[in-house]
């Protein structure tokens, strides 16, 4: 079942950060469809969340932040690396989640598994993920979206973790548990 806009609205990011594990992000690109698994995410939840892009006001950036749910939020990094993130405040509200890691085995969910795609980096360039679906819609009219395919991850096979790579953010936002991954 396609994930629509509702899943990602009303609701506390880093909740539907946990949420999104399990469920599938499907690519079509060139006409052929592949879906993988969603291992891992980070969620950067608002003004306050000084990991986040949005913390200090909207940019050109960030803009994609402070508009609807259910978008993709695409950015560019360390001048090589294309992060896929999908918009989850309200309108004014800047949160996302950024998707961390995704497995081509769809019947488990080892976490060493040598069919993940561990790192954001990894995964935008398996998929060409680039600047192009930046604020497009989660749908399949852009050729990227999510889907519930009925898995069900048992609780204690979800792990928290602090977010990854956010050290500036100072020691209480960079500890945050705001990382989710399937173990």
């Amino acid at each position: 079942m396609l994930l629509r806009q509702a899943f990602f609205s009303g609701k506390d990011t880093v909740k539907i950060a946990k949420r999104l594990l399990g469920k599938f992000l499907v690519r079509r690109y060139r006409g052929k469809t592949k879906k993988y698994l969603i291992v891992e995410t980070e969620a950067y939840n608002g003004f306050k969340d000084k990991a986040s892009h949005a913390h200090k006001g909207k940019t050109e950036r960030n803009k994609i932040m402070f508009g609807p749910t259910g978008h993709w939020y695409v950015y560019f990094t360390y001048g090589m690396h294309w992060m896929l993130n999908i918009v989850t405040g309200p309108i004014n509200y800047p949160a996302a989640i950024l998707i961390r890691g995704i497995s081509k085995n769809q019947r488990s969910y080892p976490r060493q598994s040598a069919s993940i795609l561990n790192g954001p980096a990894k995964l935008t360039k398996a998929l060409h993920i680039d600047k192009n679906l930046n604020g497009k819609p989660v749908a399949k009219k852009s050729g990227l979206w999510l889907e519930d395919r009925g898995i069900k991850i048992p609780p204690n096979k979800i792990k928290k973790a602090p977010r990854i790579g956010v050290a500036y953010a100072g020691p209480v936002w960079a500890k945050k548990c705001y990382r989710f991954y399937i173990d």
